[in-house]
């Protein structure tokens, strides 16, 4: 990866992370206020290969980091991105399974991964449906209790 590219990765990424950008355009609008003007292709690019989503909340849909791309310092921890995305949970046995908004999913698994919880075997993660494994029954409603009281904290 050249140097010019790997920076302008890196303004992607500082710019999505401390703003609220709904759409290509304004962030290619952003970048060029930044002295990066590039094509929407490069930007398309750029976009996949930090793989970086656009995921709708309730202010409309934004761009976030999706997942083990780019740096893991720039990406929404689960306290900021689960307000914005959960839609409910409900638990069987050692098993989680939450719901979100349409495409918000992997960026919520994502996250939970991220944080490696000890309770938390692992998750799978479709479109809207993420399946949480938990240890123990009692890791499973200490899971559940926390990502509850986070999905619905006001956002």
């Amino acid at each position: 990866m050249t140097a010019s590219k790997r920076d302008r990765q890196h303004a992607i990424l500082e710019l999505i992370s401390t703003r609220e950008i709904g759409s290509q355009e304004d962030l290619r609008q952003l970048l060029a206020k930044h002295g990066w003007e590039v094509t929407q292709s490069t930007l398309s690019r750029d976009l996949r290969d930090l793989r970086i989503a656009r995921v709708p909340t309730g202010q409309g849909v934004r761009y976030v980091v999706s997942d083990s791309g780019g740096e893991d310092a720039t990406r929404a921890p689960l306290a900021a991105i689960l307000p914005q995305l959960f839609v409910r949970l409900d638990g069987v046995s050692h098993m989680i399974v939450l719901k979100t908004v349409v495409g918000g999913a992997q960026t919520v698994a994502s996250a939970i991964d991220r944080e490696s919880s000890a309770d938390v075997l692992g998750t799978i993660a479709g479109d809207d449906t993420i399946l949480m494994i938990c240890r123990s029954e009692g890791a499973r409603e200490r899971v559940a209790r926390r990502l509850s009281a986070l999905g619905r904290r006001p956002g």
